[in-house]
């Protein structure tokens, strides 16, 4: 992936949490397979991993800077969250772009970094659920370390682009909220469940904005993100399969049962986040009326 190096950053997109602190409870997004996945661990009741009112013990430590350290696109030298800051807005400016060409007012999100634990209008959230969407607030949370527990507990190694592809499903997640599609979600789990409609859907938008992304001007006229290699787009598959529930089911219980499936398999996650790829449409990402996923 190459950057615009001249590019101006806009951090008020991203709220920096991390040493703050919180309690625990609910979200939603890629970290409820992590919830998943620490429940077959422990032998844990998912639903146990959240409390509205438990204390969270987290340590103290500096909150970030990005607001000053976060200017332009060079600045990630000097700090390599920033790339985070960039991935932020290269894929607002998409959405907002598209939502106008569609005659609609983007309504934009707020990512917040955190460590340990946040509230959020959502409840509060520990490190344990993994990078989430809160449709109460419009906003996405992410504890950077969940790419570290990627790497060390799950194995994968994501790299850049699958960073950017985590934050991409989330943003998804909020198109979602805005159109309305989230709220119509019935409850219930299984391979064609519309948990997993959803999510696949998700996949398809983050795939989308990766097909506009070299191409979707910031506010200086130019894009962030210049170029796109095969190696970005295989980071971004190989996030995609990490976070499968068939992959998660298989490397932490031994064997696979999709009537529990609330995410979708890897195959799929990866087939979706190509079909928006492939295709550049919103269109084309209609999971819930399609008959295969």
């Amino acid at each position: 992936m190459r950057f615009n190096r001249r590019g101006r950053l806009d951090p008020s997109q991203v709220s920096d949490r991390r040493g703050r602190g919180g309690t625990i409870a609910a979200g939603g997004g890629i970290g409820v397979v992590l919830l998943a996945v620490l429940a077959l661990c422990t032998g844990a009741d998912p639903s146990s991993l959240f409390a509205t009112d438990a204390p969270l013990d987290v340590p103290e430590g500096d909150v970030g800077t990005l607001e000053e350290e976060c200017q332009v696109v060079a600045d990630i030298d000097d700090n390599p969250d920033c790339r985070f800051v960039l991935y932020v807005n290269s894929i607002q400016d998409y959405w907002d772009a598209e939502f106008a060409r569609r005659g609609a007012r983007y309504q934009s999100a707020e990512t917040t970094f955190f460590s340990g634990g946040v509230r959020t209008a959502c409840g509060a959230a520990s490190s344990q659920v993994g990078p989430f969407y809160c449709p109460g607030d419009q906003g996405v949370y992410l504890d950077l370390g969940f790419f570290s527990e990627m790497r060390n507990r799950f194995g994968v190694d994501a790299g850049a682009f699958g960073e950017a592809y985590v934050l991409a499903h989330e943003y998804g997640h909020h198109i979602q909220n805005l159109t309305g599609q989230m709220q119509q979600v019935r409850p219930g789990s299984g391979p064609t469940s519309d948990a997993v409609r959803l999510e696949l859907q998700a996949d398809c938008y983050a795939g989308v904005w990766a097909y506009h992304a070299t191409t979707t001007p910031a506010d200086d006229g130019q894009p962030l993100i210049v170029e796109l290699t095969d190696e970005d787009i295989r980071q971004g598959l190989t996030a995609a399969a990490a976070v499968g529930d068939d992959y998660i089911q298989e490397r932490f219980q031994g064997t696979v049962t999709p009537e529990s499936w609330t995410h979708g398999s890897s195959e799929q996650r990866q087939q979706w986040f190509i079909t928006g790829l492939e295709t550049g449409q919103l269109e084309a990402c209609d999971t819930f009326s399609a008959t295969e996923l």
